[in-house]
C-alpha cells in the first residue's frame, strides 16, 4: 500500500468513503464537502490510502489554532479519517496514522488533536484523551430572565469574519482559555454563511438556531468578557421562551452563566470528547501560556516512538507565565519523571499527575515536583466547534 497526498481526480472517492464510514450528508451539501475535500490537496492536507490504483482510506489535517491558558499555537486537526468496511482489520488505520503524524510535523504544527471514534489506535499512536466539547441545557426562562443592563448588539454577517475572529481572541485571551479553536477568517465566515443568527458586542459573540423541528433553539458560539456582555447575550436567546422551552449549547461548562442565573438549572446531555498529540514537545511547551505564579524546573525523561525527537532526556523549565523545554545536560537525577508523549500530553491539558501516576502512565519523580507540575498545567480544556 502506498500513502500520499489525494490525487484531485479522487475527492469524489474519498466522499464515498467518508458516507461509507460516518453516513450520507444531504444531497445539497454533498458538492460542497467534495469541493472542500478537494481545497485541501494542494496544501498536503488530504491524504489517501492507495492499494494500487484503488482508495482504501483518507484522512484530513486541518490547520487551526488552539488556545491554551490564554495563548493560541498551531495545531493540525485530524477529521474524516476512513477506511473502507472491506478493508477494515488490516492495519490500514495504524498505517494511515503513522503517515499523518509524519505530515503533521512536516507542516510544522506542535500540536494534533482529533475526536476518537476509537480510543486503542489514538492512543497506541500517542494521542492522549485531554478535553471535551460539551453540550448543555437550560431552561429557556431562565436564561430570559438574566437580562440586565442595556448592550450594544448588531447582527454579523460573513462580511464581519475579521472582526468575528478578534472578539473571540481577544476574549479567550483575556479568559485564559484552554482548548477553544481559533478556525482563521475564512472558516469563521464559512461558518456564518452556513446560517443560524449571529450577533457581535464589543466583548462578546452569539451565534445560535432552532433546533429539535424548531421546538428548542441551539448556541453554537456564545463568549463575552464582561457579566453585562454575558447576560445580554444569554438572554438574547432566552428571549425566545415564548416558543420554546429549552435552549442547548456548546459550552464551558464553567461558564458565567451557572453563576450569574437566579436560579442556576443546567443539564450536561453530552460530552464529546477528544484527545491531544504534542508532534513537537519544545515547541508545544514554550508556545503555551501558564499562571504567572507557576514556578518548575525539572529534568523529564520523554518516550516517543513515532517522532523521536521528542524522546530523550529534557529539562522543563516553567516560570513567569512561559515555560520551555531543552535538551538535559549533565548528570541526571537518580530518578527524574517520566512518561511517554501521551502522558505528556494528558499532563499539559491540566489532567492531574496522580491520575497519571494511577494509570502507570507517569514514574519516578517526588511529591514536590508533581504539586509544581499540577500547578503550572492546571487546565480544564473545553472545544467550541468540532471539525
Amino acid at each position: 500500500m502506498e500513502i500520499r497526498t489525494l490525487d484531485p481526480a479522487d475527492a469524489p472517492a474519498a466522499f464515498d468513503l467518508r458516507s461509507r464510514a460516518f453516513g450520507p450528508l444531504p444531497p445539497d451539501r454533498v458538492a460542497s464537502r467534495v469541493e472542500r475535500i478537494a481545497a485541501a490537496i494542494p496544501a498536503g492536507r488530504e491524504l489517501g490510502c492507495y492499494e494500487g490504483t484503488r482508495l482504501v482510506a483518507t484522512a484530513r489535517i486541518h490547520d487551526h489554532r488552539q488556545w491554551w491558558h490564554g495563548r493560541d499555537l498551531a495545531m493540525a486537526g485530524i477529521a474524516g479519517v476512513a477506511v473502507a468496511p472491506e478493508e477494515r482489520g488490516r492495519g490500514v488505520g495504524r498505517l494511515l496514522m503513522r503517515t499523518v503524524l509524519a505530515r503533521c510535523a512536516e507542516l510544522g504544527s506542535p500540536l494534533s488533536v482529533l475526536y476518537p471514534a476509537t480510543t486503542p489506535l489514538y492512543r497506541s499512536l500517542g494521542w492522549e484523551h485531554a478535553g471535551g466539547s460539551y453540550q448543555l441545557r437550560f431552561p429557556a426562562e431562565a436564561l430570559r430572565a438574566l437580562a440586565g443592563p442595556p448592550v450594544a448588539l448588531r447582527r454579523a454577517g460573513p462580511a464581519d469574519a475579521a472582526e468575528v475572529r478578534e472578539v473571540l481572541r481577544r476574549v479567550h485571551a483575556a479568559r485564559r482559555d484552554s482548548g477553544p479553536l481559533d478556525p482563521g477568517e475564512d472558516n469563521t465566515r464559512d461558518r456564518i454563511a452556513v446560517g443560524g443568527y449571529s450577533y457581535l458586542a464589543h466583548d462578546g459573540y452569539l451565534d445560535y438556531d432552532w433546533g429539535e423541528g424548531n421546538r428548542s433553539l441551539h448556541i453554537d458560539t456564545l463568549v463575552a468578557a464582561s457579566a453585562d456582555t454575558a447576560r445580554a447575550l444569554w438572554a438574547a436567546v432566552g428571549s425566545g421562551a415564548s416558543v420554546v422551552d429549552t435552549v442547548t449549547a456548546i459550552a464551558d461548562p464553567r461558564d458565567a452563566v451557572t453563576w450569574l442565573a437566579r436560579e442556576p438549572r443546567s443539564e450536561l446531555i453530552e460530552n464529546y470528547r477528544w484527545m491531544l498529540r504534542l508532534v513537537d514537545a519544545p515547541a508545544a511547551v514554550s508556545g503555551r501560556g501558564y499562571p504567572a505564579t507557576a514556578a518548575v524546573e525539572t529534568r523529564l525523561h520523554l518516550a516517543d516512538e513515532q517522532l523521536p525527537a521528542n524522546a530523550g532526556d529534557w529539562t522543563l523549565r516553567i516560570a513567569g507565565g512561559k515555560g520551555e523545554l531543552v535538551r538535559a545536560h549533565g548528570p541526571a537525577p537518580a530518578d527524574p519523571p517520566r512518561l511517554g508523549i501521551g502522558a505528556l500530553a494528558a499532563l499539559y491539558a491540566g489532567v492531574p499527575t496522580a491520575t497519571l501516576r494511577a494509570c502507570e502512565l507517569m514514574t519516578g519523580g517526588d511529591p514536590a515536583t508533581d504539586d509544581a507540575l499540577d500547578a503550572a498545567f492546571h487546565a480544564q480544556p473545553f472545544t467550541l466547534h468540532r471539525f
